[in-house]
């Protein structure tokens, strides 16, 4: 791994500031920011003791290979942070707003929503119909809100992941938008932009019932589970519409349990995510795609920890 990827990781785990890492490492902050930027490589002597301050914060003396093990370290030794993140989220109106409105803003723009994020937060707490919006896409808003409400109530109550929880957040997702909201497509469906083959409609009931048993098998690494079953939906594509949706939100049910924050998958992303999620339908390797959901997982902590706005 590289040196700065490690400073990265050391900052993320103990939630520094550089001016202070680079206190503790005894050097100046400009010759900090010059090894995180790749600009100049530190001595040996320095490297040393930037393997020491990682284990000292991460309480793991050896260094993860990649880059993609190390953030999974992270998230897991956060996570043990934060023993009740449900709770955590609920008890926070502040953290809480945050969430539903980035969660909601994101996956709404990641599907075509012209709403900005300002626009979306006048929909979601102040009732405020902005101008020349459509109502399907405020519609699409606050059913996206008022699904997080439900996925969040079943989280706390520790529910397990079932077909029925599906078909609800469709039901909700697409009220007096859609006569099907809540019931599997009848007819075939292609993915846009995609060469990725979806299921045929027929076989969505047993194919839906296969994956569910699956989101529920344990499993260590919960990052490679949450992303191969999002594959996996996605390409099963059970909806006629809001499925992308529909599948983000079951990352969320499924980090929640496992005592993760929701992924923050930012709109500006969006062409990384559809590459990623494409190579894992088409290849079955997950690695990019693992990697991406770890990001988005970190950014959720950064909002639990009030690191962004």
């Amino acid at each position: 791994m590289k040196i700065s990827e490690k400073l990265r990781l050391i900052q993320q785990i103990s939630g520094l500031t550089q001016e202070k890492i680079s206190k503790q490492l005894d050097v100046s902050f400009a010759t900090l920011n010059s090894w995180i930027n790749e600009k100049s490589l530190p001595r040996k002597k320095k490297q040393e003791a930037i393997n020491e301050l990682y284990s000292q914060y991460a309480g793991i003396k050896i260094i993860p290979d990649t880059l993609l093990q190390a953030k999974k370290e992270v998230i897991a030794i956060k996570s043990q942070k934060h023993p009740g993140v449900v709770k955590e989220i609920l008890a926070n109106p502040d953290i809480h707003k945050q969430l539903v409105l980035s969660l909601t803003y994101n996956t709404n723009r990641i599907e075509g929503s012209t709403l900005t994020e300002d626009e979306t937060a006048g929909i979601l707490f102040e009732n405020v119909s902005p101008p020349n919006r459509s109502l399907t896409e405020q519609l699409e808003a606050k059913n996206h809100q008022s699904a997080l409400r439900y996925l969040f109530t079943w989280a706390l109550d520790k529910n397990k992941i079932n077909e029925g929880l599906v078909l609800k957040l469709h039901a909700i997702l697409m009220n007096s938008i859609r006569e099907d909201a809540g019931a599997y497509r009848n007819h075939g469906v292609r993915i846009l932009g995609a060469y990725v083959p979806t299921a045929n409609y027929l076989k969505v009931p047993v194919l839906l019932k296969e994956l569910i048993k699956n989101v529920n098998a344990p499993g260590k690494d919960i990052i490679a589970h949450v992303s191969e079953i999002h594959g996996r939906f996605e390409q099963i594509h059970p909806f006629s519409d809001g499925n992308g949706r529909i599948g983000r939100l079951l990352i969320q049910i499924m980090l929640l349990q496992k005592n993760f924050p929701p992924a923050l998958i930012l709109q500006e992303k969006k062409p990384l995510y559809i590459k990623y999620l494409n190579k894992f339908q088409m290849t079955g390797d997950s690695s990019l795609l693992q990697d991406f959901i770890s990001d988005a997982v970190m950014s959720g902590f950064d909002v639990l920890e009030r690191k962004s706005k």
